[in-house]
């Protein structure tokens, strides 16, 4: 399984990093300018101590990325975080970024596109530019974490969100809700 994980400037870094330790794909890198500061902000990390997690970065600046063509296959591109900026653009056909280029490009083949956003209360524009990419097959996460399970300490409610993305890309899945009485 080939993964692109993007990672923009919204709150959320932890779960990006538990995303790329989880994930047994063959991932590759995109962080923005935004993304970069809040890695620093938020992990006191830089992307270079991402890349024991991944097999290749790419600047967010390079559109000439291999990313950046339908022609080279993938199998989902997630943003985690996604800004509501990255989602505005992305909504508007707006390719600027290999970011927002590399979503283009899973919209127009039909790659799984997963845009995990990070933002409370969200602005009705906001809302319709969802509805939007949903109407055109991306999937919108919030980063909402389920409760159901009991998490005892932070890392565990952190943990159970990235488990629930990493079951929509197809790569495991997660105990559901009252789990045992389904099996």
């Amino acid at each position: 399984m080939k993964v692109i994980l993007g990672i923009t400037g919204s709150s959320g870094a932890a779960y990006a990093v538990d995303f790329l330790k989880k994930s047994e794909a063959e991932k590759f890198l995109i962080v923005s300018k935004w993304g970069k500061v809040l890695l620093k902000d938020e992990l006191n990390i830089t992307e270079e101590d991402l890349q024991p997690y991944i097999k290749k970065q790419f600047d967010d600046k390079d559109l000439t990325a291999p990313t950046a063509s339908g022609s080279n296959v993938f199998d989902a591109f997630v943003i985690l975080p996604c800004s509501t900026s990255t989602l505005g653009k992305i909504a508007s056909g707006i390719g600027d970024t290999l970011i927002t280029r590399t979503a283009q490009v899973a919209l127009k083949e039909r790659f799984k596109l997963v845009l995990c956003l990070r933002e409370t209360p969200m602005s009705t524009l906001s809302l319709e530019q969802c509805a939007k990419l949903s109407g055109y097959g991306a999937i919108i996460m919030p980063i909402s974490p389920p409760m159901y399970f009991k998490p005892k300490s932070a890392d565990e409610y952190l943990s159970a969100f990235t488990d629930k993305v990493l079951g929509v890309i197809g790569e495991k899945r997660s105990k559901g809700w009252r789990a045992e009485e389904f099996e």
